[in-house]
């Protein structure tokens, strides 16, 4: 590997436990642990891989994604409300252009995650709910 080249650069996963087996040794438990938080809270979602990383979708909307980085895992799903949302809780993270970056050296905030997760269910049926009144007018 070049470096700063990372496992994704070079992979086309074809599975979510291909994506995690892949990871290092020291974050596969983190990323398995994110993994295992969205399929609970949001049993429903399919699991897929898009853009080259673990990715939720639910009735054809995309809830969020989730990567694992040298030193930090992120989940992709940062719309304007999930960071008004949970402003306070997502105050010690870095977030930007909808990227909530978690420390890999820090316990994995579970319930957080799992709460975003069900957040971006419940915006996706809001969604899909508007887009049905839509047409039928």
């Amino acid at each position: 590997m070049r470096q700063g080249e990372t496992t994704m650069d070079k992979n086309d996963f074809k599975s979510v436990d291909e994506y995690i087996a892949s990871q290092p040794k020291s974050a596969r438990s983190t990323v398995e642990l994110v993994r295992s938080t969205i399929r609970k809270a949001v049993p429903e979602a399919e699991e897929v891989i898009s853009y080259k990383m673990p990715a939720y979708k639910l009735h054809g909307s995309r809830l969020l994604y989730f990567a694992a980085w040298k030193e930090h895992y992120a989940i992709y799903a940062a719309t304007a409300q999930v960071v008004a949302a949970f402003r306070d809780e997502l105050a010690s993270y870095e977030v930007e252009k909808g990227t909530i970056r978690f420390p890999l050296s820090q316990p994995v905030p579970v319930e957080l995650i799992a709460r975003i997760a069900k957040f971006r269910a419940k915006e996706a049926g809001e969604q899909r709910k508007a887009k049905a009144a839509g047409k039928k007018r």
